[in-house]
């Protein structure tokens, strides 16, 4: 082009600043958990009001809400206790599911076999330790409860790395033949558990002090449902140490958004691939534990009932995002208790109801990981 012709013109990058929208949507998912909660709490403020609802348009419509908020709390309280408590059994069983298929794009349906075997093998040990569970002890009680769920943990690991090695491997990269094959395994460890352990249901009292309840501001807080809070938490807070301060969790979340990549660096996924999903297993074994104590029976078709639930808890959260999956089962555990009281009648479609609406909101769940294969 001659020196006299036209300049091509010049482009100067621009910077925009983000909007209020961009910045506060990766924390909108969090904020879920306290308003549903803030929602369940006026919703039974205002199924207490003395002519329901219509009531806040008298003239006394402050006055008379804002004792029915007073009114409610204890309830409010109890209930969301409870949910709290479903939800982090919830999250316990369906974070190793979540991670065996953002690593590994394994749709497993056996995992509900885990649950199942967790459960008798931890009962097991408990029936074993009636010295330990019977007597007004705390340290022996959580010291029994502690060596069932170590034994359910190192009985579902061990069936996990089994089941990864003879039906799973075979099917990589085939969802239909995963899902046939997965749901298969299901079926067959099912029968194994009830010629092992009876077709029966067995029952079981949890260790006596995990039985009783403290009273706080007029609610009633079971123990075992404070016990089973904490330990989600400490697993929530085990897993996130794990995934961002050590070496193995940053190959497994680089594995999770780039496994090619991962592997031209020299890392050996396919040992990862097993201990990812040994430890899946192991936490799906120590949830069917939490959950037998919380139900206090156990049968072998429990994994396969809660089966159904943990995949819920995995799509709302977002397919291989451990947070995602801790705060959808919070979600899942407080909308089921809100609506059990205030509509018992719609109790049973309250969390297909809650999965619509988060996937028409985000289809990809609340917090997927970056790359789904």
């Amino acid at each position: 082009m001659s020196a006299g012709g036209p300049q091509a013109p010049v482009h100067l990058p621009r910077f925009e600043a983000e909007g209020v929208a961009a910045r506060i949507a990766p924390f909108i998912p969090a904020g879920l958990v306290p308003l549903v909660a803030l929602v369940g709490w006026i919703g039974m403020a205002l199924s207490e009001l003395p002519a329901g609802p219509a009531a806040i348009t008298d003239a006394n419509a402050a006055t008379a809400l804002w004792s029915a908020f007073g009114s409610v709390f204890p309830t409010w309280l109890t209930l969301s206790l409870a949910g709290l408590a479903m939800g982090m059994m919830f999250f316990i069983m369906a974070s190793g599911l979540t991670l065996v298929f953002g690593l590994m794009d394994v749709i497993n349906f056996g995992h509900g076999a885990f649950i199942s075997l967790g459960a008798f093998v931890g009962v097991s040990v408990l029936a074993a330790l009636p010295g330990w569970t019977r007597t007004p002890d705390l340290a022996l009680n959580l010291a029994a409860v502690g060596l069932a769920a170590l034994a359910a943990t190192v009985a579902a690991g061990v069936l996990g790395w089994g089941f990864e090695r003879v039906i799973v491997r075979p099917a990589y990269g085939a969802h239909l033949k995963q899902i046939l094959v997965t749901m298969g395994g299901l079926i067959v460890i099912e029968e194994l558990l009830r010629v092992l352990w009876g077709p029966s249901e067995i029952f079981l009292a949890r260790p006596q002090m995990l039985k009783g309840v403290l009273t706080w501001g007029g609610a009633a807080l079971e123990q075992y449902r404070l016990v089973a809070v904490g330990l989600g938490l400490v697993v929530f807070a085990s897993m996130s140490l794990v995934l961002r301060r050590t070496r193995i969790g940053l190959i497994v979340r680089a594995g999770v958004e780039n496994c090619e990549m991962v592997e031209a660096l020299g890392y050996r996924l396919s040992r990862v691939f097993v201990a990812v999903f040994m430890a899946g297993s192991a936490l799906a074994g120590l949830g069917g534990l939490m959950w037998a104590l919380y139900q206090e029976h156990v049968t072998a078709q429990m994994g396969a009932e809660l089966l159904v639930l943990v995949f819920i808890v995995v799509i709302i959260g977002g397919l291989g995002s451990v947070e995602g999956c801790f705060l959808a089962a919070l979600l899942v555990g407080l909308t089921q208790n809100y609506v059990a009281f205030l509509a018992p009648k719609l109790a049973l479609i309250s969390t297909i109801s809650l999965m619509v609406a988060v996937l028409m909101w985000r289809p990809s769940g609340m917090m997927p990981a970056s790359r789904l294969r």
